[in-house]
């Protein structure tokens, strides 16, 4: 989330962005944990009043998921999102201080048996995910609660620092992080994939120039190429996550089935084949769930022309 930090621009802006984050990590770790989910909600319900450029995408994105939604329930349902998208920060900040227990604790895994034997094959795993519940919280449990260390993949913040702070967070929690720009970070995801390792991408939104046209929601979006092309390049397994809150202390999760490669077709064919796969079952979770998608930005191809250079905003993806 990038905070509203009014009309500074450029070295400013870059720090005090910084600064607010670093504050979010150094303070909200410390507070007694219902104190800091009240906090969220406060910031959350302040953030949707004022209706700036992300909740307004937000009620816009959402829009498509339900479209028989009238005004006030879909206004009612961006409320409930910037809230579980608060939820996510405040998980996030603290998620340093969890002990392995309460990891274990805070996650339910539905399908679990999917990852641990695709786990257990040799072949490599890719776990796909969308902007969806806490899937940091669901990158510690693997490292956890399964004891599986993985690779992930990190998209270039602004400032450096803000991005190194994420990276050093990520790899406290066990991960190993590579930027997401850059043609190397394909040929070692590859490596580890090969290797028999496990990767972990978000994978609804593309933030390159090469993703894959499909239909989401009814509408013409772009989703990366890299989850398809890993697993027809390296033979590992493809499996779709989806994430959720249900109100209490506990996330919901769910490993669907593995996206099988088409028998037929050219390689570009079957990758399209198997992301618009994998676009199908993260619709199927998000819609089941609209309010723990936390979709801020701009998605559908109808939304992009003109593009707003600044509607990108600051992600930690």
């Amino acid at each position: 989330m990038k905070p509203n930090i009014g009309r500074l621009t450029g070295l400013d802006r870059e720090k005090l962005t910084d600064a607010l984050y670093g504050l979010g990590w150094a303070a909200v770790k410390k507070l007694p944990e219902p104190v800091a989910a009240r906090l969220g909600d406060r910031i959350a319900d302040t953030v949707w009043k004022k209706r700036g450029k992300g909740v307004q995408r937000l009620e816009a994105n959402l829009a498509r998921v339900v479209p028989d939604a009238t005004p006030h329930a879909l206004s009612r349902l961006s409320r409930t999102g910037m809230r579980s998208y608060m939820r996510y920060w405040m998980e996030s900040f603290r998620l340093p201080t969890w002990s392995r227990d309460k990891v274990r604790d805070s996650v339910d895994v539905q399908q679990a048996h999917l990852l641990t034997e695709a786990l257990e094959s040799g072949r490599g795993v890719i776990l796909a995910l969308p902007h969806m519940g806490n899937y940091d919280l669901a990158g510690v449990w693997v490292t956890r609660a399964l004891g599986v260390p993985f690779t992930t993949v990190a998209e270039r913040l602004k400032p450096e620092s803000l991005y190194d702070r994420f990276v050093a967070y990520r790899e406290s929690l066990g991960m190993e992080v590579l930027p997401h720009t850059g043609g190397a970070a394909f040929g070692i995801l590859a490596r580890r994939l090969r290797a028999g390792g496990l990767i972990c991408l978000v994978a609804d939104r593309d933030l390159s120039a090469s993703g894959i046209e499909v239909k989401f929601f009814g509408e013409p979006a772009k989703m990366p190429a890299g989850p398809a092309m890993l697993a027809l390049q390296t033979n590992a397994v493809l499996l779709p996550v989806t994430l959720w809150y249900d109100g209490t202390p506990v996330m919901r999760a769910r490993v669907h089935p593995g996206i099988e490669v088409p028998e037929t077709g050219t390689r570009p064919e079957k990758a399209a084949a198997m992301t618009q796969a994998l676009a199908d079952a993260f619709a199927s979770g998000i819609a089941e769930h609209p309010e723990d998608w936390h979709m801020l930005q701009r998605l559908w191809l109808t939304d992009l022309e003109p593009r707003d250079a600044g509607d990108r905003g600051t992600e930690a993806a």
